[in-house]
């Protein structure tokens, strides 16, 4: 659960990581970033910025905004009335992002799950991203990742975006993010 006040920190903190990515945000998409704290209340730990494009039928285009060594915790995008879950593409446009999928553990990994949620992670193949790699996850697949040490921000390109359907391996995360004055 997040404050106003905490919201309007936290927006004002993506725009400032998506300006380092050389990314500009008008004034109203600032007011429409998304601060996702998955309701586990330790956002600088396990949360992200989002700031939606366009999502259609066909479509979705998002800029994140991560903060140093914030995860987005492990899910994945389920099939929903026959309909493939979501395809993405995720492109590092600043910093470092540490993406985990199913496969060979990797040695040595560059993040680690927040603490006290560790028996919530479970895939362990890394791919490190820096600015201009890009990775791409077939639906379905269960996948988590971190920024490293500076933050970072990533663009996400993808299918139609049913994020409010997503399913995590922490029973204890509510996707929508509960605000209260």
């Amino acid at each position: 659960m997040l404050t106003k006040e905490e919201v309007q920190k936290y927006q004002k903190e993506a725009g400032e990581l998506f300006s380092k990515a050389g990314i500009y945000i008008r004034d109203d998409e600032m007011e429409q970033i998304e601060i996702a704290d998955f309701n586990l209340n330790q956002f600088e730990q396990t949360g992200l910025g989002v700031l939606v494009y366009v999502n259609t039928e066909r479509c979705c285009a998002k800029e994140l905004a991560i903060w140093p060594r914030q995860s987005c915790p492990q899910h994945r995008h389920p099939t929903i009335d026959g309909r493939p879950g979501k395809e993405e593409t995720f492109r590092c446009r600043w910093g470092t992002v540490y993406l985990y999928v199913p496969g060979e553990e990797t040695a040595n990994r560059g993040a680690k799950p927040p603490a006290g949620r560790e028996d919530t992670y479970n895939v362990w193949h890394e791919i490190v991203l820096q600015p201009g790699d890009q990775y791409t996850l077939s639906p379905d697949t269960w996948h988590w990742f971190q920024a490293g040490d500076e933050g970072a921000v990533a663009s996400e390109f993808s299918t139609t975006s049913t994020d409010e359907a997503d399913i995590f391996t922490d029973l204890e995360i509510q996707r929508e993010t509960m605000i209260v004055d």
